[in-house]
């Protein structure tokens, strides 16, 4: 069952989802907006996969199906902890009739609406996921040529599979992508990155070093850059604001920048 939804607003957008009797939706916490009377709202660990998995446990009965059902919630609950996300999520269904609830994300920019048809995966940068149909799972990707906990380089990815609506936000406006128009391969800021899908190859490599431009990196714009490499073919969303961007304007603009452009090397403050 397609999720009927409208992306409505303007410098912050907003989800609109119109749901049928029985039909599902979850988000994570922070992104629910309202909903109607007729819509009931469920705080869960699980996330849908690992639910249907539970249910295909329950059916089975026993110990070890209660065992698999704890085992499968810890799983998903710590690797979302590992990725800063929230641990649990909120589930909407609507009865007796159609109901409505709408989502928004955290930051003034875009909101896009992805159909999944169960023959790709899309993947997302942390905190990108809004909302999604319950047929849609939810997991964790470690990608990038090695892990860690920083989320902000990208190297730890939301992914979504199966079929059905997912809903994605962003800073700023989005632009798609795809590598393979480009000779298959762009290089991009890992702060732009929103989401793409299955088939793109995704890397880090590290802009800067001890030689000219790698002191004017650091002068400039910290210690170096960090650049995502997307190869192949497939579509590629990205956001023309990042959030450290928006950061440091919002910093500037309550004149909390004391420090001069770099916050380091000009800085008015001894120590």
């Amino acid at each position: 069952m397609t999720l009927k939804q409208q992306i409505v607003g303007n410098a912050m957008q907003m989800a609109v989802c119109t749901l049928q009797p029985g039909q599902t939706v979850y988000c994570e916490a922070g992104k629910f907006l309202f909903k109607t009377a007729n819509v009931s709202m469920d705080t869960r660990l699980a996330g849908p996969g690992a639910q249907r998995q539970d249910q295909g446990g329950a059916a089975g009965g026993g110990m070890g199906g209660m065992l698999r059902q704890a085992m499968g919630t810890a799983m998903q609950v710590g690797q979302r902890m590992l990725a800063g996300e929230s641990i649990a999520f909120q589930y909407f269904s609507a009865s007796g009739g159609e109901g409505t609830v709408g989502f928004a994300g955290v930051l003034p920019g875009e909101m896009r609406a992805l159909e999944l048809d169960g023959s790709r995966a899309w993947y997302a940068e942390k905190d990108a996921f809004v909302a999604a149909e319950s047929t849609v799972d939810f997991g964790i990707a470690f990608q990038g040529g090695r892990t860690g906990t920083s989320g902000g380089e990208g190297f730890i990815l939301e992914k979504f599979t199966g079929r059905g609506t997912v809903i994605i936000a962003g800073a700023g406006n989005f632009i798609d992508l795809n590598p393979a128009d480009f000779g298959g391969r762009i290089e991009v800021d890992t702060g732009c990155i929103v989401a793409f899908e299955d088939g793109v190859r995704y890397g880090v490599q590290r802009i800067g070093g001890l030689n000219r431009q790698g002191i004017m990196n650091a002068v400039f714009g910290g210690e170096g850059l960090s650049l995502a490499t997307l190869e192949g073919d497939g579509r590629v969303i990205l956001q023309s604001m990042t959030i450290e961007g928006l950061a440091n304007a919002l910093k500037k603009a309550q004149g909390g920048d004391k420090q001069g452009p770099t916050g380091g090397l000009f800085s008015t403050h001894a120590g």
